[in-house]
C-alpha cells in the first residue's frame, strides 16, 4: 500500500488492520471477502491503531497516551491509511457513541498500559450484544455469561 510506503522513518511499526466503510462509516468486516456492488462503501483504508516502533525506538512498554500521540504525529490521515478514530475518554459517554453510532462495540484500554500482544485486563473488547444479527457475514453466537 502506497500510503503505507510513504511513511516516514524507515523504521516504523503499527498495529491496526485493513477496514471498508458503509455510507454510515460503520466498518463492514465482511465486506473485505464478499463486497457488494450495491452498497456504498469506501475502498479498503488501513487504520492505525497503536505505534509499537519508531525510528529505532521499541515504545511496547511505553503508556498508550505516548504511544497514541507518536501514532498521530507519524500518521496523518491519508486517502487510505487513518489513525483511529478516539471515542470519548468517559466510558459511559463512549458507550453512548457506540449505540448512537451504531458500531460493533469499542475497546476499553487503559491508557497508561503498555503494548502486550493478546487478550490482557488492562485492554478490554467490549461488544454491543447482538451486533447484526443474522446480516450476511455475521453469525450470532450464545454467550456463556448469560
Amino acid at each position: 500500500m502506497a500510503a503505507i510506503a510513504s511513511l516516514s522513518p524507515a523504521t516504523l511499526v503499527l498495529d491496526g488492520e485493513v477496514c471498508i466503510f458503509d455510507e454510515r462509516l460503520i466498518s463492514r468486516f465482511e465486506w473485505l471477502r464478499d463486497r457488494p456492488t450495491e452498497e456504498t462503501a469506501t475502498p479498503p483504508i488501513f487504520m492505525a491503531f497503536d505505534c509499537l516502533w519508531l525510528a529505532g525506538h521499541d515504545l511496547r512498554d511505553q503508556g498508550l497516551d505516548l504511544r497514541r500521540e507518536r501514532l498521530e504525529q507519524v500518521v496523518k490521515a491519508q486517502d487510505m491509511l487513518l489513525p483511529a478514530r478516539r471515542l470519548a475518554e468517559d466510558g459511559l459517554k463512549a458507550w453512548d457513541q457506540v449505540i448512537e453510532w451504531g458500531y460493533e462495540g469499542l475497546i476499553a484500554k487503559d491508557s497508561a498500559s503498555p503494548y502486550r500482544a493478546g487478550r490482557t485486563l488492562a485492554w478490554l473488547k467490549v461488544k454491543v450484544p447482538n451486533y447484526r444479527e443474522g446480516e450476511r457475514g455475521w453469525e450470532a453466537k450464545p454467550s456463556k455469561f448469560r
